[in-house]
């Protein structure tokens, strides 16, 4: 078996999950070629899209844009007084 075919699995919060296929949806920049990443990094960017897609219904919601708000305040970092 080629090592670099072993599937490994990632834990995310549904914040991170949301925020993260958010992220992914808008950036147009690497789907059109505008972007500086190679092929192979916009092949696998693509690929986590498409899972976070298989996995996540919220953005099909009526709320999704409060959902996805609030998903962006549960990850910011505070800043310490």
């Amino acid at each position: 078996m080629n090592l670099l075919n072993t599937k490994i699995s990632i834990e995310l919060n549904m914040a991170e999950a949301i925020v993260i296929a958010n992220f992914l949806a808008r950036q147009n920049d690497f789907k059109n070629g505008t972007a500086n990443v190679d092929n192979y990094e916009k092949r696998a960017l693509w690929n986590l899209e498409c899972l976070l897609e298989k996995v996540l219904t919220e953005p099909l919601i009526n709320n999704y844009g409060d959902l996805l708000n609030r998903a962006k305040e549960l990850l910011a970092d505070k800043e310490e007084d």
